[in-house]
């Protein structure tokens, strides 16, 4: 069986209806709030444009670039905000909020000239199923090229009150009995993320295995219409719930759950979400293409300065991107987290959403080896086969283009030391103890003690 006909009918039969059912998301971060006001949006004025050499001027203004509201997406929507498309001569570049995760897959296949997008904010390996057929209407191959990654951290596990008093937090072992009597009771604990097979079902289910819970064998996982995120809590009906900034804020302030732990505490500096366009639209406009990347790279300078986070929160707020009060975006833009269930509130910037630089060098290169650690977790779950990692290097190497994102740095002027020499961060380390190293991803995929593999 060919890995693309293994990957179709495991991703069916992890996902099942709620393959389907996905495209009925919105956003894959929690409730948004339908019934406040939401703060204006600011139109600043563009930033002074630069002289472009007629030479290497984009062969087209316009792309249509993706996005769904969590704060994943803020270098998109403040390259348009800020003037930074139209400096470089993207002057038509619009950003479209997606209704869901599924919505964006379908809108990427039918592509901008369709009405769909050419592009934009993606969890990984989103590029990599969409460009290998596996999760497009009739197995379609669709090339796509992973330009940026976007921003690392900015999400947590979100835990329904009903449970708390019971020791969850971000080490499971102290809550591990309890979570599997209520298995034993006919009551399983379900935890649920937006979209199958992608970073925010990974980041849950490393969380139970690390506690010695089996994702597959000792609770029930789901996935679940964002908009009835909030209500199946209340209601006791959902257990947990993978999710990204601002949500855990207002999951928290609201008294409707409390906060297991943050990503940021499983994985610092984690790979989070990324910029990926269609092949096609890419090899088509390569002048258009570095536009668009240098543009990306100036927002996200813009909004790692801590001085800009607040009107960050302003422009997030808006109505045509998150439409909800600013002050519920001001506390995690600033690595503020009230955490609930007595655990002590979180107040580090670092441990917040960063979008240029952490404390491991670059966060907007993508490195082809956090590439290699989704595709081998994948594998660890059967979404892949076994055989995937040999064939691994031709997967990446099809979709991450670091190569055009080191021209743009160059380009914009990015001084030589924040330009990654190597495609490899090196060995990661998560919060149990196990080591990734990209060397010999087999080695990691041995030493976990709960895996399908």
């Amino acid at each position: 069986m060919s890995f693309s006909q293994y990957s179709r009918r495991k991703f069916l039969a992890t996902a099942g209806a709620s393959v389907a059912g996905s495209v009925l998301l919105k956003g894959c971060v929690g409730n948004p709030p339908s019934d406040t006001d939401s703060a204006a949006p600011t139109n600043n004025a563009a930033a002074p444009a630069v002289n472009v050499n007629p030479a290497d001027a984009p062969e087209v203004t316009s792309i249509q670039l993706g996005f769904i509201p969590i704060v994943e997406g803020a270098p998109l929507i403040v390259a348009q905000e800020k003037g930074f498309f139209a400096k470089y001569g993207m002057t038509g570049a619009t950003v479209a909020k997606q209704a869901n995760w599924g919505a964006a897959r379908d809108n990427v296949e039918i592509g901008s000239a369709g009405g769909g997008i050419d592009g934009g904010l993606w969890q990984m390996p989103m590029p990599h199923l969409i460009s290998e057929g596996l999760i497009t209407k009739g197995n379609r191959k669709l090339p796509m090229y992973v330009l940026a990654q976007l921003n690392t951290q900015g999400n947590g596990i979100a835990i329904a009150n009903k449970h708390t008093g019971k020791n969850i937090g971000l080490d499971l072992t102290n809550a591990r009995d309890y979570i599997l009597g209520l298995k034993s009771a006919g009551t399983p604990f379900k935890a649920a993320y937006t979209f199958p097979q992608a970073n925010q079902e990974f980041w849950i289910r490393y969380w139970f295995a690390a506690g010695g819970i089996n994702p597959d064998t000792d609770v029930q996982l789901l996935v679940v219409p964002a908009a009835q995120t909030v209500a199946n809590m209340q209601t006791g009906t959902m257990d947990a719930f993978s999710t990204g900034d601002p949500w855990p804020y207002r999951i928290v302030n609201d008294n409707i759950g409390f906060l297991a732990g943050l990503t940021a505490e499983m994985w610092q500096f984690h790979p989070e979400e990324y910029l990926a366009i269609r092949g096609d639209w890419v090899d088509q406009h390569p002048k258009a293409t570095q536009a668009v990347l240098k543009a990306v790279m100036e927002a996200q300078q813009w909004c790692d300065d801590p001085a800009n986070r607040a009107e960050l929160a302003t422009i997030l707020a808006g109505r045509e991107f998150f439409n909800l009060p600013k002050e519920v975006l001001e506390g995690p833009l600033k690595g503020v987290y009230k955490m609930g269930d007595g655990k002590p509130e979180v107040n580090n910037f670092q441990s917040g959403p960063l979008y240029w630089k952490d404390g491991r060098g670059s966060v907007s290169y993508p490195y082809k080896s956090h590439d290699l650690w989704f595709i081998t977790e994948s594998v660890r779950w059967g979404f892949m086969p076994e055989s995937t990692l040999d064939n691994a290097d031709r997967i990446i190497n099809a979709v991450n283009r670091e190569d055009l994102w080191k021209e743009a740095a160059q380009s914009l002027g990015v001084a030589a030391a924040d330009i990654p020499t190597s495609t490899s961060r090196g060995v990661e380390r998560f919060f149990d103890g196990k080591e990734f190293d990209p060397a010999n991803p087999k080695a990691y995929l041995e030493s976990l003690e709960i895996k399908r593999v």
